[in-house]
């Protein structure tokens, strides 16, 4: 083998090697995620609310592009860094398709198939870039784009879904009755066999969203509107002090980084 083919061999095999900048899928990811999506329904309104939409969306925006810029320089998986982002990426998403709907007057008929579209082209993309959607593959700083880009997606894919199916008739309990059935799915096809690992994972990634939106809005919205009436507020900051206690509590036990050793073809 001559000099830059070795050269060229070992510095793939350094990038195959990079610390995984996602965590593994435990039972602590699922129960994170949920709460991140509601948090980011509440804090996005409450926001709104206080700020008014145009301050609110440039302040969330900016949020965004410092807790990416934090977790994209990283140099390997860190739980409160990688939360953070997620909870950006929720409070943005959500703002994202609130604009949409309210500041444009584009019905969620409209832009939940646009976003749903929009996340299809990406998926679409990453597969025929990396040949791989698997999370367990992260280890690129190519492959990390595209996942923050996807992820970004389903957050406002999730965010119209939830309204549009609040907003026909089931109302925010009747959302998160739907869709925790509906996330049920993945799982028991995943575990019959027809549906593999990949596939399960991000449709469920999807359907989180809206259900714990729903949750949430249910929680903080008022009688008139289908819900407890607890307010935005208490809601926002019961559900952030549950994400930092998990957050914490992974950051300690770190029962979520990945195994190095795991095989990336086909599992999460």
């Amino acid at each position: 083998m001559s000099t830059e083919h070795l050269t060229h061999h070992r510095r793939a095999a350094t990038a195959t090697r990079m610390a995984s900048k996602v965590p593994d899928v435990t039972v602590c990811f699922w129960l994170i995620k949920v709460l991140t999506t509601g948090m980011g329904e509440t804090a996005s309104d409450l926001l709104a609310q206080k700020l008014g939409p145009v301050p609110a969306v440039g302040l969330g925006g900016l949020a965004l592009a410092a807790a990416l810029t934090l977790q994209l320089t990283a140099r390997r998986y860190v739980a409160w860094i990688y939360w953070t982002a997620i909870v950006m990426v929720s409070v943005f998403g959500t703002m994202a398709a609130d604009v949409l709907h309210v500041g444009l007057g584009v019905p969620y008929t409209v832009s939940t198939p646009f976003f749903m579209l929009a996340l299809t082209a990406v998926l679409v993309l990453w597969y025929a870039s990396e040949r791989t959607l698997s999370i367990h593959s992260i280890r690129t700083r190519r492959r990390e784009l595209f996942y923050w880009v996807t992820v970004l997606a389903t957050f406002a894919l999730g965010t119209a879904a939830g309204d549009l199916s609040a907003t026909v008739g089931l109302g925010y309990l009747g959302s998160a009755v739907l869709y925790a059935v509906a996330i049920a799915v993945p799982a028991v096809l995943h575990r019959w066999n027809a549906l593999n690992a990949v596939a399960a994972f991000w449709t469920a990634y999807v359907l989180t969203r809206p259900l714990g939106a729903s949750v949430a809005d249910w929680m903080a919205l008022g009688h008139t509107r289908g819900g407890l009436g607890l307010g935005l507020g208490p809601v926002t900051l019961s559900w952030t002090a549950a994400i930092v206690g998990f957050v914490a509590y992974l950051a300690i036990s770190r029962d979520d980084v990945q195994d190095t050793a795991r095989p990336t073809s086909d599992a999460v």
